[in-house]
């Protein structure tokens, strides 16, 4: 069985908004590019594989029929784009090639996916997806096809009857939370800066899921500014004991990092250092859990040389089973490939600190000063009950 399914292909840079909107794809090619410096994409048991766009009947699994003949005449004719159903906007402006290039990355996280569920692969990654919310019948945040939900429906057609999803994005998840609202098979788990402040403006702790499916939707909303400590103590204090009580057969996790102090959209204020510091638990949740079944997707992060690479690199480097220790040099050649396509300096270590961060565990106590604990109760009080689990204690 391979470590690790990666998906990539020169064609998903073909995901362009324009040279003026923030989702730059040159984040995905510098990102391939560290990772394959390091000598992760010919390490034994990686394999990387392209994909072709997935066929409309694959679309429609999650995505209304409607909806996917309007990408494809905006595709075809960006200047006559259904804005009412999101493209052709100032997030999702529609470009020619549109459908070919979303279908693309959409069709990715689902092959991924199912080499994961049918033991193809233990782990499995396209750091080119995590569009979590593109909805069924409309773009959004600019997101056009929902590629992790579509890998996540993949699963269950092919006989998951448990599957969590884990969203550090700085954004709610709320694309996904949408699909599974109602399916008591999913559980979706978001941890993001609080809608109050930031779009899509959704999020919130008593947002619970449907009527057959109550408890299967869970939203962290963290205050601005939350730096590494607290959004530490968050995460470990909500997803590992709900993960455990839930016993998914896999897990599929999205990994913005557009939670990076230096990203020009939000404003949380993680280090690269504590990102990798959550992959490496959800990769050991997964192992615990779900015998290794791990599909990883990417997902937002704007700031395209200092933080998406590492970042990600990070990412499929824990996924490889071969982590690279944070204050690792970054090569020489990745380095200079940077001052040729950026015409600026790359950072020159795998880590913001040198150190792995600290955190306060929960078990230590409850802070009613604190924003981010009042955040974390909020979340505990609402959901831990319907799994079974004490709102104050793990």
């Amino acid at each position: 069985m391979e470590s690790l399914r990666l998906a990539w292909d020169e064609r998903f840079a073909d995901y362009d908004f324009g040279p003026a909107h923030p989702m730059a794809p040159i984040r995905l090619q510098l990102a391939a590019r560290l990772a394959g410096d390091f000598g992760l994409l010919a390490e034994p048991g990686v394999h990387v594989v392209p994909a072709e766009p997935a066929p409309d009947a694959v679309l429609a699994e999650v995505h209304e029929p409607e909806y996917v003949s309007a990408v494809r005449r905006a595709s075809a004719d960006p200047l006559h784009a259904d804005a009412a159903r999101g493209l052709g906007t100032e997030d999702v402006p529609a470009f020619a090639g549109m459908h070919e290039a979303s279908a693309r990355i959409a069709a990715a996280s689902r092959d991924v996916a199912l080499a994961v569920w049918n033991a193809e692969a233990l782990h499995g990654l396209n750091f080119c997806g995590g569009l979590h919310h593109a909805m069924p019948g409309s773009a959004s945040g600019f997101c056009v096809y929902n590629d992790v939900a579509l890998a996540i429906r993949a699963m269950l057609d092919a006989g998951a009857e448990r599957v969590a999803y884990v969203d550090v994005d700085v954004h709610h998840g709320d694309g996904v939370e949408r699909v599974f609202w109602d399916d008591d098979r999913v559980l979706t788990v978001s941890i993001h800066e609080s809608g109050q402040w930031l779009f899509p403006g959704t999020g919130f702790p008593e947002q619970l899921g449907g009527p057959a499916a109550e408890g299967s939707a869970v939203n962290l909303a963290l205050p601005p500014g939350t730096a590494d400590a607290g959004w530490l103590r968050a995460f470990h204090a909500v997803v590992p004991p709900l993960l455990r009580a839930f016993r998914p057969q896999v897990i599929v996790s999205q990994h913005g990092c557009d939670t990076h102090v230096l990203d020009p959209l939000a404003h949380l204020a993680l280090s690269v250092d504590a990102m990798r510091a959550s992959y490496q638990t959800i990769h050991d949740l997964a192992h615990e859990l779900c015998d290794g079944r791990w599909v990883m997707t990417g997902g937002g992060g704007y700031e395209v040389v200092d933080v998406v690479p590492r970042a990600w690199t990070h990412l499929a480097a824990i996924a490889a089973h071969r982590p690279i220790a944070p204050g690792t040099p970054v090569p020489d050649s990745w380095r200079a490939y940077v001052v040729e396509r950026c015409g600026r300096p790359a950072p020159v270590r795998m880590t913001d600190l040198g150190t792995s961060p600290e955190y306060r565990p929960w078990a230590t106590g409850y802070d009613p000063a604190d924003a981010v604990d009042r955040a974390v109760l909020a979340t505990r009080h609402a959901v831990f009950p319907l799994h079974g689990l004490d709102i104050h204690f793990d």
